[in-house]
């Protein structure tokens, strides 16, 4: 019970943290920190989706399937969480991060709403990677171990450090509060834990699709690495440490993958 509290909360207290960040530091976050904390956040995402979503969902497949039928809810799965935030991303009026127009239909909502949306739909699915691997960890199927599933939310949690800090100081620079811009950013992560409640409660119910679940998920989260952050990370001069950051990041979650799996 534990652990499962634990996982529930560790990705919601990453983004309070960051967001704490208004605290600290100057109105305006430095561009090279920036891109060196989200070329971070992409690598402990592309890792997780890897080693605690995809791997996982092809070991939960039935082991008497051949490899090719063993793939396909992997694959299903993958596709349908990109296709998902690919809808999301275009119904839904938000901006891109370190973009200052919105994209998606027109809305009358402030610049800071539209922010606080798209931190939303990044951690809907961080959230629901949390869920489904927290499913999977308090199930009979025996391929995610409990520390396996803490390890993927404390992951996502060390991502969303720069992520709370990312939303919350533009919204300082902007002319907000720091209390304002601290409790923006740090409720924008409430959709992780609500997000992962429920997607355990469903999880419970439906135990045959778990593999499917699980690859959405990552499909999810890769899409939010490619689609957002990324791109944002090599803009501009000294893209590099981006790609740096990333180096990190994707170790970091490798290691807490398989050390704690």
């Amino acid at each position: 019970m534990n652990g499962l509290l634990t996982g529930l909360l560790l990705p919601f207290a990453g983004t309070a943290l960051g967001a704490a960040c208004v605290f600290l530091l100057k109105r305006q976050m430095p561009a090279l920190v920036q891109k060196i904390l989200l070329g971070f956040a992409s690598g402990v995402m592309v890792a997780a989706a890897v080693w605690s979503l995809l791997i996982p969902a092809m070991d939960m497949s039935d082991a008497t399937s051949s490899p090719a039928a063993r793939v396909v809810p992997a694959v299903c799965g993958f596709m349908a969480g990109i296709a998902f935030l690919l809808l999301m991303d275009h119904v839904v009026p938000h901006l891109h991060l370190g973009s200052s127009a919105p994209e998606g239909p027109r809305s009358r909502l402030s610049r800071t709403g539209m922010l606080t949306l798209a931190v939303t739909l990044h951690n809907l699915p961080e959230g629901m990677a949390v869920g489904v691997a927290l499913a999977a960890a308090t199930g009979d199927s025996g391929t995610l171990s409990m520390a396996g599933a803490v390890a993927l939310s404390l992951g996502i949690a060390i991502q969303n450090i720069p992520e709370g800090a990312i939303v919350s100081m533009p919204l300082r620079a902007e002319g907000n509060s720091r209390l304002r811009a601290f409790a923006i950013g740090a409720l924008s992560g409430v959709v992780e834990p609500a997000g992962a409640l429920l997607t355990i409660l469903l999880a419970t119910h439906v135990t045959p699709i778990l593999p499917y679940l699980l690859a959405f998920a990552a499909g999810a989260m890769i899409y939010v690495v490619v689609e957002e952050l990324i791109p944002e990370a090599s803009q501009g001069r000294h893209s590099n440490v981006g790609t740096i950051g990333f180096a990190a990041g994707f170790a970091l979650m490798m290691v807490l993958d398989v050390v704690l799996a």
